[in-house]
């Protein structure tokens, strides 16, 4: 089987493909590109494993002309910079020991042995430089029947690295056939390991949980987790029931993942995500106003448009309800807006604190008002 890919023809690819092959060693693109590729989706980055060394990889590559970076070189990974992209190589390498976080690997002339010790089939598929798929565990009708499943036994994955079992959930909502329903088998090996996930960086969770909240309908994986465990583990306290009549609401609308995290709650969610300051600020704001009654146009007013279309969303799906109509005009006019009184309008009769309180409680009858007030009212 061959595939067409764009990536696949970039100059710099194929020049340094062709230079590892030529000095006898196979290199292959594999992983996320390649199941991409063969799905129709984008791909964001490229990566190739070989069978050279890191140290060859790094000579072929500078003969190119090209610039190599020892970025992982302790697991074989140099990373080699073209024109057209960062590719990211890897020698052929396989595990001789795991403690559920890191591997001690050594590295292999076969792919073989380099397939056997990736998380699930569908990212141990391989391309040539041609666009020969090389599958060396039977993942294309995996992929073809989108069905997420561990290379191997479930346990012995997991147990290599305890970041698969929020992987496997992570995956199987982006990829996998929400209509197939989860493996009891795979759903017990997570359960049986979830002490495993304690000895996760919050950092490592974070990113998955982000990107499981971006997936298009993280509903039925976020369910599963919850049933075997894993979601509390993840973040204390989740509650995913409110995600589902959210991404209802949402067809169509461009997808973040701090709507959804605002209705699936939790404890302590910004140390237990490891959120940034600006996603936390955004996340306070969409909690803060979902109780609230402000109009559309407030909220566009006092957030801007990504937020208050945020807060809309989980709003409705918080109280069961249709979005309101003409929303989303009523939101740039909000974000258009000016509010018609300024400290100046209340000075000099009023200073200090009493000018705050006055500004603050007209502001309030403005947003109050639909944004429609005029100043004399106001003041």
């Amino acid at each position: 089987m061959k595939i067409a890919a764009d990536w696949l023809h970039e100059s710099g690819l194929q020049r340094l493909m062709a230079a590892l092959e030529g000095a006898g060693f196979q290199t292959l693109a594999v992983g996320g590109c390649v199941r991409n590729a063969l799905m129709g989706l984008a791909i964001s980055d490229v990566d190739l494993a070989t069978a050279a060394l890191p140290e060859t990889v790094t000579k072929v590559a500078q003969q190119l002309g090209f610039r190599a970076v020892p970025t992982g070189i302790d697991h074989g990974t140099v990373t080699v910079i073209t024109p057209q992209r960062a590719y990211e190589v890897t020698s052929f390498r396989r595990d001789i020991a795991t403690d559920g976080r890191h591997a001690v690997v050594q590295f292999s002339q076969d792919v073989a042995q380099d397939a056997a010790r990736r998380d699930f089939t569908i990212n141990a598929l391989y391309i040539a430089a041609d666009g020969t798929v090389i599958d060396p565990l039977g993942g294309l009708p995996d992929l073809t029947a989108r069905r997420v499943r561990f290379v191997g036994e479930a346990e012995a994955r997991i147990r290599e690295d305890y970041l698969r079992i929020l992987r496997f959930f992570r995956f199987t909502a982006i990829y996998g056939d929400a209509a197939a329903g989860f493996d009891a088998e795979t759903l017990a090996a997570c359960a049986a390991h979830l002490d495993g996930m304690d000895t996760l960086s919050r950092e490592r969770v974070g990113q998955e949980m982000r990107k499981l909240l971006a997936a298009t309908d993280p509903a039925p994986a976020l369910a599963a987790m919850a049933q075997v465990g894993v979601l509390a583990r993840a973040l204390a306290g989740a509650d995913p029931r409110l995600i589902a009549p959210l991404v209802h609401l949402e067809q169509g609308r461009p997808r973040g993942f701090l709507a959804r995290l605002a209705l699936l709650g939790g404890q302590d969610v910004g140390a237990s995500l490891r959120l940034s300051r600006a996603e936390m600020a955004m996340l306070d704001n969409i909690r803060g106003d979902l109780g609230s009654d402000l109009t559309p146009a407030a909220l566009g007013w006092r957030h801007g448009q990504e937020v208050a279309g945020d807060i809309i969303f989980a709003r409705a799906a918080l109280l069961g309800q249709s979005l309101p109509q003409d929303w989303q005009g009523d939101v740039q006019r909000g974000v258009a807006a000016i509010c018609p009184v300024t400290a100046a309008d209340f000075m000099p009769r009023l200073s200090g604190p009493d000018l705050g309180r006055a500004l603050a409680r007209a502001t309030q009858r403005w947003l109050a008002s639909d944004l429609r007030a005029l100043k004399q009212d106001l003041i």
